[in-house]
């Protein structure tokens, strides 16, 4: 009979942690990569590429995974000028795995109802992959997946005024 006895902690499951962070964009090499390097160690919010890390409640799944949306070839000068010109490009969502989350420029948002991972995988087949920076890009890939985990809406402002402006 001992042996039937659970606590509820026991039986419930841990929640998936949702994660924001933010890198430098990606520019040709010369006086563009120079520029938003600069920018990014200044922490001019705008010129940062943000991305959501989830890190799964499973003790299976040791390694948090990175979900972005970006162009399909990010240092490429025609793709760089035809963005920033306002015309839509070709993007891409990716994903891939992290051993550890980043130690700067990272901050939690909340946790997942449900199995996240599944749930971003869902949210990536019906996200539309044309960018265009200002109207449908890395911020608002960001902050549609957000919603979606954890029903926090407009992430990046809260950070944004969290963080005064800088992350």
């Amino acid at each position: 009979m001992s042996a039937l006895l659970f606590t509820k902690s026991t039986l419930t499951r841990s929640k998936d942690e949702v994660y924001v962070a933010a890198v430098a964009l990606r520019a040709t090499k010369g006086p563009a990569q120079l520029l938003m390097s600069t920018a990014y160690s200044l922490s001019v919010w705008d010129l940062q590429h943000f991305m959501v890390i989830i890190k799964p409640s499973s003790p299976l799944l040791s390694q948090a995974i990175v979900f972005d949306f970006q162009p399909e070839d990010p240092e490429n000068i025609y793709t760089a000028l035809a963005a920033l010109s306002g015309r839509a490009v070709p993007g891409v969502v990716l994903t891939r795995k992290l051993r550890k989350l980043p130690r700067s420029r990272c901050w939690f948002v909340g946790y997942a109802e449900g199995n996240a991972v599944d749930k971003a995988y869902d949210f990536n087949n019906t996200w539309e992959v044309d960018l265009r920076i200002g109207l449908h890009d890395c911020r608002d890939y960001t902050n549609g997946l957000v919603e979606q985990l954890t029903g926090e809406k407009l992430v990046l402002e809260h950070l944004r005024r969290r963080n005064g402006g800088q992350s």
